[in-house]
């Protein structure tokens, strides 16, 4: 490790990897820093992403995929499915990843493009020096150093503790942080090809539970739920150990994680001197389905083209970072991270009744989109009335 950079990046996640081989591949030096002692783990997530997103970052590989979803479910509270089939929708769904590999295979590719990796090495807090991020104060092993840069990308996942030792407001309101837990289990009665989304109240409060696929009879089983319904009382492993106990009594958990996933708007900028954000610590997971892995990529991507621009071009002041703040937002994936919040927003506030009745009136639909916007048109065509009350979205909905 040495003391001077020109990027330093905190976090192995996939965006602080696509931010380092990208900026690495410009003919910066860069550093990567992890705080844990393996990329990849622990898992902190589902595992699940479009496979059209997935091949804009990098080729799909059979070592790190666990499953090729053929069709997705979507079951209301009193059973009723919404089945989401790939040769119906005309286009392709997605894969569940093995994560463990995945990521290490990402920051390899980073390290051959030139970056330093450092496992077991936290950011302690931002050097500043005139109001301005110039690099990180880390223990590497429990030895504390400084490393200076040019840019720091952080990347440091849901935590954002980087950021907001900078000074960066990331704070995220209890409602808007799902509370999450997800046991591995094996020796399951599944759809090795589907991956399943159940939705109620009495399921998971303002959330929903998944069965994502990970080979024959092994599947990510995990619930997201309120923050502020898991302040109620009953945690999100409690509902996740009931539907457990119900539907897989005899299967056996393998792995367990739990932890919390925001669901609200990205921060309101992601740059400043000297500093971007980028990833989960950017706020910038779908609001509905909590999946992030694809928009970390971009984002980290994107966060590293720009700083490099910035460091060839001598200013790594806010003012020149913001292009990667201003571009992300007016990109697809800030478009659809607006919408997605607000049909959010509307979805939480359904009870079991509504969503039922919702569910029941396309259950036998040929959706001709695969996604979030496809599903919310064809309820409005067969609801009418939920335009109404869907009115802030009409403008994206075209």
């Amino acid at each position: 490790m040495k003391n001077n950079y020109d990027i330093l990046i905190i976090g192995g996640g996939p965006a602080g990897a696509l931010a380092a081989k990208t900026a690495a591949e410009a003919g910066n030096t860069v550093c990567l820093i992890e705080k844990r002692a393996a990329i990849g783990t622990p898992v902190r997530c589902a595992e699940g992403i479009g496979k059209e997103l997935l091949k804009e970052f990098i080729k799909p590989d059979p070592r790190w995929i666990a499953a090729d979803i053929e069709r997705a479910r979507i079951i209301s509270p009193n059973g009723t499915a919404i089945s989401l089939e790939q040769d119906r929708a005309g286009n392709e769904v997605g894969y569940v990843l093995d994560r463990k590999i995945f990521d290490r295979e990402l920051v390899w590719q980073a390290a051959e493009a030139g970056a330093d990796v450092i496992v077991k090495t936290r950011a302690t807090a931002p050097i500043m020096e005139n109001g301005a991020v110039r690099g990180a104060k880390v223990l590497s092993v429990g030895i504390p150093a400084d490393i200076r840069a040019e840019v720091v990308i952080a990347a440091d996942g849901t935590e954002a503790q980087f950021a907001r030792r900078a000074g960066l407001d990331t704070v995220v309101p209890l409602r808007e942080m799902m509370s999450c837990a997800q046991y591995l289990m094996t020796d399951i009665d599944i759809d090795a090809g589907s991956t399943d989304f159940y939705l109620g109240n009495e399921i998971a409060p303002e959330g929903y539970l998944w069965v994502f696929p990970k080979g024959n009879r092994t599947a990510n089983v995990g619930i997201g739920i309120s923050g502020r319904k898991s302040r109620d009382g009953s945690r999100a492993k409690d509902y996740l150990d009931r539907f457990v106990a119900k539907n897989f009594p005899n299967g056996k958990t393998i792995e367990a994680i739990a932890g919390g996933v925001p669901v609200c708007r990205p921060l309101a900028c992601t740059v400043a001197d000297g500093l971007m954000v980028a990833g989960d610590a950017a706020r910038v997971v779908d609001p509905i389905t909590g999946g992030g892995i694809g928009n970390a990529m971009y984002t980290g991507r994107l966060a590293a083209q720009v700083a490099s621009k910035c460091i060839a071009a001598g200013d790594c002041s806010k003012e020149a970072l913001m292009p990667y703040d201003a571009e992300w937002r007016a990109s697809k994936m800030g478009t659809v991270l607006e919408r997605n919040y607000k049909v959010k927003e509307y979805f939480v506030t359904l009870d079991d009744a509504k969503l039922n009745t919702l569910a029941e009136s396309i259950a036998q639909s040929s959706l001709k989109e695969f996604s979030v916007l496809g599903l919310i048109k064809e309820l409005i065509k067969r609801n009418p009335k939920l335009l109404l009350e869907l009115k802030a979205l009409k403008d994206t909905l075209s």
